[in-house]
């Protein structure tokens, strides 16, 4: 799979897991202005997780196909 494939499966990846832990606050807010900071929250998360996926040891630990350092272990 090419570097670019797996950046962008991690990016949505780490979009859904930040969308999903904040998704029951979303649907219960009412207008924009209600949801906003829960929208501010999925993204944080998933810029959390994209950090901590890129750690090293981390990166040792993810399947293959989601690997984006090509020094981790096979």
């Amino acid at each position: 799979m090419q570097d670019t494939t797996k950046r962008t499966v991690r990016t949505v990846l780490q979009t859904t897991v930040g969308v999903a832990v904040v998704l029951p606050e979303i649907v219960s807010a009412s207008g924009v202005p209600e949801s906003l900071p829960w929208v501010v929250g999925a993204l944080a998360v998933a810029g959390g997780l994209a950090r901590v996926m890129a750690l090293p040891g981390v990166q040792g630990l993810l399947p293959s196909w989601l690997r984006t350092d090509s020094g981790a272990r096979e």
